[in-house]
């Protein structure tokens, strides 16, 4: 019954993209049907497997010894702030966000500027790209792009096609937003680890992202132009931007980080103060009518809650599931990670605090369908990002925007019943 909910699931995400379509009859079957089983093909390999899932065990660890290098660096500055006498002392309080999570993002910064220094990055954004292109028959520029948001952010993934954005068709551009939406950048997938999120489960996701976002944005808005498909990617890097040596990169590569991790730490800081506004006000408005309970959180669960389900969630944790997802969408992934990883602690931590303990397959989907940018304040960010690299294009994302995010959405809920799929077969295989 649950793979059956879950086919049923994936047939549903693709008709509403097709629903919302600029242009149904434009749409090509190679490249969305390429798309969905190139990101089927991912999940399957790596969730169901037994050889995928020890290579992406194998990348988990590897990513979680990088980390642990980015001990060394937090421990010099914060001292004994971060290590684990504090949670001897103050139990889950010894978690303190800011000097647990914020310090990795700034590493990660710096260690990603490192690899495009040296070319490692071009070269393997090259050999994804150029593979999907050829597989899709997408243009370079939107395959190129939808490879390098596996790695980097929404604003930074662009850069590698900074040059023809300007002349992009619609259809290149939206695919562009697209694939930033329903990615994250590498630097703040190592900040979701810390906060308890598998590790394997955030480097499958991003993966599958690159063909779910083209999927996604080619069923919405599928080419209708010609495009001009003359990228030469032998050089994804401006000359204006390449740093002088390899400390120049790292330094270049922190300082950026730098920038992200105050603008997260603000974002949260703003955001969550807000929410605990509203739930202020919705808990008085609710005790007129013998619901004190009432919250965001709760609205935000009984409205997705439908979605959730459709994805592979049982109904008994849809609720939950659904609040995530809305959280995700509404506010922003970072802020629904956080409440998300309140529910990963162990199951005695989590009945201490009065909450639901969740089943494994519910905690894989969730981590799934939380992987991506896709969300309302992100339209603002493409706008200042893409608008500025290329003015004459402003007005295109902005009146895109809104269904990008939806696109991106999508992507992400897919890549979570693709991943809910795969890990109930091999659940039923293992019996």
């Amino acid at each position: 019954m649950q793979l059956i909910l879950s086919i049923v699931g994936m047939a549903v995400l693709i008709a509403i993209a097709v629903l919302f379509s600029s242009n149904r009859r434009a749409i090509r079957l190679r490249t969305v049907g390429g798309a969905f089983l190139i990101q089927v093909a991912i999940g399957a390999f790596v969730l169901y497997s037994p050889a995928g899932r020890s290579v992406l065990q194998g990348m988990s660890d590897g990513v979680s010894k990088v980390i642990g290098y980015g001990q060394d660096g937090m421990s010099f500055i914060f001292g004994g702030l971060v290590s684990d006498k504090m949670f001897e002392l103050f139990g889950g309080g010894g978690f303190i966000f800011a000097f647990r999570v914020l310090p990795i993002i700034v590493f990660f910064s710096s260690l990603i500027a490192v690899l495009y220094y040296l070319g490692i990055m071009q070269l393997v954004i090259k050999i994804l790209g150029g593979g999907l292109q050829k597989v899709l028959g997408t243009s370079r520029t939107e395959s190129l792009s939808a490879t390098a948001n596996i790695f980097v952010g929404q604003t930074e993934a662009p850069l590698v096609v900074r040059p023809y954005i300007s002349t992009m068709t619609n259809s290149e551009l939206f695919a562009i937003m697209c694939g930033g939406l329903a990615s994250v950048a590498g630097s703040v997938l190592a900040g979701y680890a810390q906060m308890g999120v598998p590790m394997e489960y955030l480097i499958a996701a991003s993966f599958m992202a690159a063909p779910g976002g083209l999927l996604f944005a080619k069923l919405m808005v599928p080419e209708t132009e010609v495009a001009k498909d003359d990228v030469d990617a032998k050089d994804l890097v401006a000359e204006e931007d390449r740093p002088a040596n390899i400390i120049d990169a790292a330094a270049s590569g922190a300082a950026s980080g730098m920038q992200l991790a105050l603008n997260v730490g603000a974002m949260l800081l703003a955001f969550i103060a807000l929410i605990a506004l509203i739930n202020g006000i919705l808990s008085g408005v609710g005790g007129w009518f013998d619901y004190p309970q009432l919250s965001l959180e709760l609205l935000l669960g009984w409205v997705f809650a439908p979605i959730a389900y459709l994805i592979g969630v049982p109904w008994s944790e849809a609720t939950i599931a659904g609040s995530f997802i809305g959280q995700k969408v509404v506010v922003n992934e970072f802020v629904a990670f956080m409440n998300f990883g309140e529910y990963m602690k162990a199951d005695a931590d989590v009945i201490a605090a009065g909450k639901q303990v969740l089943s494994d397959h519910t905690k894989a989907i969730i981590s799934f369908a939380l992987c991506g940018f896709a969300n309302l304040s992100s339209v603002a960010i493409l706008l200042g990002g893409l608008g500025g690299m290329a003015p004459n294009r402003r007005s295109d994302v902005a009146r895109l925007g809104m269904k990008a995010v939806m696109a991106g959405t999508l992507s992400n809920l897919m890549s979570a019943t693709i991943a809910g799929f795969f890990l109930t077969l091999a659940a039923m295989t293992a019996m």
